[in-house]
């Protein structure tokens, strides 16, 4: 495991909306490395405990588009769909 020190007014910005500042930080370096492509959309989720809605809200509020997908992301979100409509 790595440890990142952060300064105390960077800190404070991440902090702002969160439960703490590991919190912010870590959806912060998530969700970069999400808009960047270098995680897929399941990863992040693993990741961030959350469930694909949730992250699509997320990404939403932060301007990220959520629609980015590999081909295996897409299959997945298919996936996810059929099982809503059957339920």
């Amino acid at each position: 495991m790595e440890i990142l020190t952060l300064d105390d007014d960077l800190a404070a910005i991440l902090a702002e909306g969160h439960d703490s500042v590991q919190a912010a930080a870590r959806e912060a370096l998530v969700m970069e490395l999400f808009r960047r492509g270098r995680v897929s959309i399941g990863k992040a989720c693993d990741l961030l405990a959350v469930t694909r809605e949730a992250f699509a809200q997320r990404a939403a509020e932060l301007g990220i588009p959520y629609f980015l997908m590999s081909k295996a992301d897409w299959e997945a979100e298919l996936s996810t769909i059929d099982r809503w409509r059957r339920s």
